[in-house]
């Protein structure tokens, strides 16, 4: 495993992170093909002996089921001492005044309720989940800021807005002395790339660390064209943030793949890593094989020609996702 800071914190994170929205309780209306706390003991189990010590979680995850079971997993598999933890606010938990958004009663309510859900008195990494228009900047950056002060939350992040709603969000913050977000959660891979053309630039100016959702397109990006699994066949926000027909950039994944004699996903995510603003993808793992294909990206080098092969059959698009 590799590491390195996230943004310009001082915060250490494996450069793999595990995405855990693949974990929660089907029963609660989640979707279908995530995994509860004995079919997930494997993935967790690998994740600790590959060094992967990055974990994100959210609120809305399984509706609380996801930070549940990562609760669980960490005082079962490690130590919370060992693990980078992180989660996000903003999706509706209840119809209450507190239940959804970036106000300072959603912000406090829902990270007590959070921080009750993991088993821990402290997330490493607070992420809001999207911008919301509701409610003022000043208003959810002061929040933010005092639940760092309150010892709650030790970094601020955010997650999937336009670059100029970031801005406003970091100058606010910046203005009034209150703590900065160290990270952008935004979608990022060979499928979608339209954060290249403002937000890793301020990102770079900002010395804020990406860690992209999605760096394998729900999938697409790790198997040939029209394989089909039980999320894929399930999962309406793929169809949603990927509505484009991109066979031509599977196959050069494909393609490149067979080239090294390694699988479509370490090429895909070898291509995400390239990037200098990019801290750590999230993979959302669901077989154990998902985390070695990551960590063994880490390893793979690709050339110029290589590069070029894989970017060449992008196409402007809408950003999605938010």
């Amino acid at each position: 495993m590799e590491y390195t800071t996230l943004g310009r914190s001082g915060l250490k994170i494996s450069r793999i992170a595990l995405g855990c929205m693949s974990f929660g309780d089907t029963t609660r209306g989640f979707n279908q093909w995530a995994l509860g706390d004995d079919t997930a003991e494997p993935i967790f189990r690998q994740a600790v002996e590959l060094g992967i010590t990055f974990w994100d979680t959210a609120n809305a995850y399984g509706y609380g089921t996801s930070e549940e079971i990562v609760g669980r997993a960490i005082r079962n598999y490690t130590r919370r001492e060992n693990i980078v933890l992180a989660t996000k606010v903003f999706f509706k938990m209840h119809d209450g005044p507190g239940g959804s958004g970036l106000s300072r009663r959603a912000i406090i309510e829902q990270l007590d309720d959070s921080l009750r859900r993991l088993g821990t008195d402290y997330v490493d990494l607070y992420q809001i989940h999207r911008f919301d228009p509701a409610t003022p900047v000043e208003e959810t950056m002061e929040a933010l800021h005092d639940m760092v002060k309150a010892g709650k939350v030790r970094y601020l992040g955010a997650s999937s807005m336009h670059a100029w709603q970031f801005s406003k969000m970091q100058y606010t913050a910046e203005l009034h002395g209150w703590t900065r977000f160290v990270s952008m959660q935004n979608q990022y891979s060979l499928m979608q790339r339209e954060e290249e053309r403002e937000m890793f630039g301020l990102l770079a100016d900002q010395r804020v660390g990406s860690i992209p959702w999605s760096p394998l397109a729900k999938g697409r990006l790790a198997r040939p064209w029209g394989e089909q699994t039980a999320r894929s066949d399930t999962d309406d926000v793929a169809r949603w943030v990927l509505p484009n027909d991109d066979k031509p950039i599977a196959d050069a994944v494909q393609h490149v793949a067979g080239q090294h004699g390694v699988t479509m996903a370490q090429i895909a995510l070898a291509w995400a890593l390239r990037n200098p603003v990019v801290s750590a993808p999230i993979v959302g793992a669901t077989k154990q094989h998902h985390l070695a294909d990551a960590v063994a990206a880490l390893a793979v080098t690709l050339t110029d020609e290589d590069v070029r092969a894989l970017e060449e059959q992008y196409t402007p698009r809408q950003p999605t996702g938010y």
